[in-house]
């Protein structure tokens, strides 16, 4: 009875969340990085309006150079189009962990802006905090005229499977005029109008030190900030609603909470980090005590992004995969028998030396979030995130939903056992030694935390 009185007040919040009508027609799931690849470009020359370009990185590769030049082309046979770029501002000004680079994407930026004198394509560096390991920009959702295209990838080579490897992730095309406006808008008002908010394509930019005050107040605005919009249906049929998030006390994170604990059958979450916050935990516990299913696709330690072959330098960096394994043997020997009852399933994914870039969560068949949020400690208190929630009370996607989960699972092996997860005597030296240095030092939890 409790667990129902709790359930039912947790469905209050949804019934309150203001919807946006979704036409069957215009939702589309796609199913590759390549097709994503294609598909993008092929909207950018079709654009007629805007296009905005949302990530937290484009990088300067054959991938990203491809996005760039589509761009300028387009702007060039269209000068009254809309062409913005919003990137994070941190993450725009430094190389990638490890490199000795000294050329960076917001070089490039400038750069490019500079071949092309004629043609105005601002893009802009947006500094969620002072220091990038407090907070970056990780928004999703691409606005192309009347369409988002959301994925949780960025552009380089490996998200858009340019080359030989690709970096798995989820891509969705949505057709609703109003989405696509609220989301719009929103970066127009909330961001690009910033004082903190700077132009990456320009010869000067200000250091971070010399903008700090301004990106105190943007913070302190964001967290507060929310997409305005007015819903335009009931609850009986399908309907998106777009979701933002900054901070603990987020609508964001109130709505990843209260979609778990209001499970009725079953639950499946994608993560590429198995970092999982502990409410989140707690929350998958409390669901799994009352009978209901849980599925966690996670992908292997050697698919994740800061994973780092044996025949490369290590690099402290190279610990997390190795952490986030052990976070996962540690939550399979606390619920093995939840697995034995059937009730816990874990999947593992890798596909040769390919990664794995999933999140989302999907409930009881009827809600479906897509986003960009890893549900890890990062994302649930320091970087600006969002979703966008689906809900399908009439199954009217269940032909997508379930192709979509098929594919994920098709590259998957299913975790019985702790043992069946290497444990820290089987890593690597550098590995193993650097992991128990900082677990000594107590700071593989901050680690986690940051990063």
């Amino acid at each position: 009875m409790v667990f129902k009185l709790k359930r039912n007040k947790h469905q209050e919040h949804f019934a309150m969340l203001p919807k946006i009508s979704q036409s069957v027609m215009d939702f589309i799931t796609l199913f590759s990085p390549v097709d994503f690849r294609k598909t993008l470009l092929e909207r950018i020359f079709q654009a007629t309006r805007r296009v905005c370009i949302v990530a937290l990185y484009l990088e300067n590769d054959e991938g990203g150079q491809s996005i760039f030049s589509a761009l300028y082309k387009v702007k060039k046979q269209k000068p009254n189009l809309d062409v913005s770029v919003v990137v994070d501002w941190h993450r725009a000004q430094r190389c990638r962990i490890g490199s000795t680079c000294s050329f960076t994407n917001a070089d490039w930026y400038y750069e490019i802006a500079s071949q092309n004198p004629n043609i105005s394509i601002p893009i802009y560096g947006i500094p969620v905090n002072t220091r990038e390991a407090l907070g970056i920009l990780h928004l999703k959702g691409l606005v192309i005229d009347d369409t988002v295209l959301y994925t949780g990838a960025n552009f380089n080579n490996i998200y858009l499977h340019q080359n030989n490897q690709y970096r798995y992730d989820r891509y969705h095309i949505i057709g609703n005029r109003l989405l696509a406006d609220t989301m719009f808008n929103w970066i127009s008002v909330n961001l690009l109008k910033s004082k903190a908010t700077q132009r990456l394509d320009q010869c000067y930019r200000p250091r971070s030190s010399q903008i700090k005050n301004a990106t105190r107040k943007l913070r302190h605005d964001l967290r507060r900030c929310h997409y305005q919009y007015l819903g335009n249906i009931m609850s009986n049929k399908l309907s998106v609603t777009p979701l933002l998030g900054l901070g603990r006390r987020s609508l964001l994170n109130k709505t990843i909470y209260y979609l778990i604990v209001s499970v009725k059958s079953h639950l499946i979450i994608c993560t590429p980090y198995f970092n999982l916050p502990s409410i989140l935990v707690r929350n998958i516990i409390y669901i799994l005590r009352h009978g209901r299913k849980v599925e966690i696709i996670v992908g292997d330690k050697t698919a994740n992004d800061f994973y780092i072959p044996e025949s490369q330098p290590f690099q402290i960096i190279g610990i997390l995969p190795y952490l986030y394994e052990i976070n996962l043997r540690r939550f399979l020997s606390r619920l093995q028998n939840y697995i034995y009852r059937g009730q816990l399933t874990i999947r593992i994914w890798k596909d040769g030396n390919n990664s794995y870039h999933l999140k989302g969560l999907w409930v009881d068949d009827t809600w479906m979030m897509i986003t960009g949020n890893n549900f890890n400690p990062r994302a649930w208190s320091l970087d600006l995130e969002n979703a966008i929630l689906i809900h399908d009370p009439l199954q009217q996607l269940a032909d997508q939903r379930f192709r979509e989960l098929n594919i994920i699972r098709q590259n998957t092996k299913f975790i019985y056992h702790a043992n069946d997860l290497e444990n820290i005597v089987d890593y690597p030296d550098k590995a193993r030694r650097l992991i128990l240095g900082v677990h000594r030092m107590q700071i593989d939890r901050l680690l986690r935390r940051i990063l």
